[in-house]
């Protein structure tokens, strides 16, 4: 792990401690609410982190996507205030690592499946001189963050499983590997498209079947259905995602065609008008209300 700190950091039976002499208390077992004890007075105006659980598995790069449980405080000279607790809101946090103050990328560099982390992060490294009035972040608070890390997905990750025959539908979408890193390659038919939604596994995975409620992380790129092009893709931006799938948080066609699906899956899914954005369409993707959507999607995990 790559830690930047401006004095070193002494580790004792589920503590954490500043070198500069302000300490921050950590207990509690790994995927329980951490109790966590602050001491008089305000926080340091140093970065620190420290790994107070190893874990196991690959270590996180920048570029990743972390899925971790975790308490978030503002700290500052006028007292402490917990700000978001993935334990209250019953499911965990994803974290991507590409999108995240310098703060949270450091304290989340190296860090692996089954790690406990705390990180102490000052304005500098978190939302700068501004703060972040919408999450109550105001310009001089420190943020400190003890991170359950459950799983890492690499930039990489893919589909795992049996690969399925190639369609022969010649009404749907053929589908072709890219280089890794990049988006399937997708061709349309020249015939019209299909008036409801249609599910297909390209690779059916090895993992469990998905289910309602649970937050699923996966990769994906969409392409619309009249002229081919990509108009949003996972593999071009900040990598893999994740989001709560079947309770209504995403578009009908992905609610109805990803559960039930098994983890390491590939599935095609074209998604008529009604099951995608409606007769509004979504003018910042170029998507209009009478589109037909056409995904590619990898199921890597659920959490």
């Amino acid at each position: 792990m790559v830690v930047v700190l401006a004095a070193p950091l002494a580790l004792s039976a589920g503590c954490w401690w500043g070198g500069d002499g302000v300490d921050v208390t950590v207990r509690g077992d790994f995927g329980k609410v951490p109790e966590v004890e602050f001491p008089k007075g305000g926080p340091g105006d140093s970065l620190a982190v420290e790994t107070l659980r190893e874990g196991k598995g690959p270590a996180a790069r920048k570029g990743d996507l972390v899925v971790a449980d975790y308490v978030g405080y503002r700290w500052s000279e006028d007292g402490r205030k917990l700000l978001a607790s993935s334990y209250q809101k019953g499911q965990p946090g994803a974290f991507p690592t590409g999108q995240l103050v310098p703060g949270l990328v450091k304290a989340f560099e190296g860090a692996r499946a089954g790690a406990r982390v705390v990180a102490r992060i000052p304005p500098e490294d978190g939302f700068g001189a501004e703060g972040d009035p919408k999450h109550q972040v105001g310009a001089d608070d420190t943020l400190v963050y003890v991170l359950d890390v459950r799983a890492v997905y690499p930039r990489s990750a893919g589909p795992h499983g049996q690969r399925q025959a190639p369609l022969d539908d010649p009404g749907l979408p053929k589908v072709a590997d890219a280089p890794a890193g990049r988006a399937p390659v997708v061709t349309m038919p020249r015939s019209g498209p299909p008036k409801g939604l249609q599910v297909r596994a390209l690779v059916r995975g090895d993992g469990p079947a998905v289910r309602k409620g649970q937050l699923l992380v996966l990769q994906y790129a969409g392409y619309f259905w009249r002229n081919g092009q990509v108009f949003d893709s996972s593999w071009s931006k900040a990598g893999p995602r994740a989001v709560p799938i079947g309770t209504g948080q995403v578009m009908k066609g992905w609610d109805r065609g990803l559960v039930g699906q098994r983890v390491g899956s590939r599935v095609l899914l074209v998604v008529p008008p009604s099951l995608g954005y409606g007769k509004k369409g979504l003018a910042q993707a170029g998507i209009k209300g009478d589109d037909t959507l056409v995904f590619v999607v990898d199921l890597l995990g659920v959490n």
